[in-house]
């Protein structure tokens, strides 16, 4: 019995296919599945979450994201040329009463909603969209009653500060 040896220029077009294959792939990257729009609910941010407070009216900051630095999740201020996740653009005083988050929660979208609306004439014109931040019940025995009213672009990011002057 004989051994057949593999022809030696069968050979060297398989490894011109493999590297051909290769060299496609870079060119070709596979494309990457479309990211899920982001929708933020007066769940995604509390006032609980670290850095939230340290964020004033017209600035913009990134998601919350884990931070080995600080060991826990937190959010950054970032500038919003800077391609920031969100801005925030105003503030909304809840009166004092018993902690009642639904109530404190409608108040909020109820509210920044209207702002929203006086500043960007709604959604669909604007392509953007609000959630409120809303005090924790933690944050509320201490005297919290503030909530952060936050615009940000369902798209993608800001890529420019978003609040228009009002008068």
């Amino acid at each position: 019995m004989t051994l057949a040896l593999p022809n030696p220029l069968l050979r060297s077009r398989r490894r011109w296919a493999a590297i051909a294959a290769v060299a496609l792939i870079g060119v070709f990257p596979r494309a990457e599945p479309p990211q899920p729009i982001a929708v933020k609910g007066d769940d995604f941010i509390s006032a609980e979450t670290t850095g939230i407070l340290n964020i004033e009216g017209g600035e913009c900051f990134s998601d919350p994201a884990y931070s080995a630095r600080s060991n826990d999740v937190v959010v950054v201020y970032k500038a919003c040329e800077e391609r920031a996740d969100n801005e925030s653009y105003g503030f909304v005083h809840v009166e004092d009463g018993p902690w009642d988050r639904p109530a404190v929660a409608a108040y909020g979208w109820a509210e920044c909603g209207k702002d929203f609306n006086r500043r960007w004439v709604g959604r669909e014109e604007s392509g953007l969209d609000y959630f409120p931040i809303l005090p924790t019940a933690e944050t509320w025995a201490d005297g919290d009653r503030d909530i952060m009213c936050v615009v940000y672009n369902p798209d993608g990011k800001i890529t420019r500060n978003m609040v228009p002057l009002v008068h």
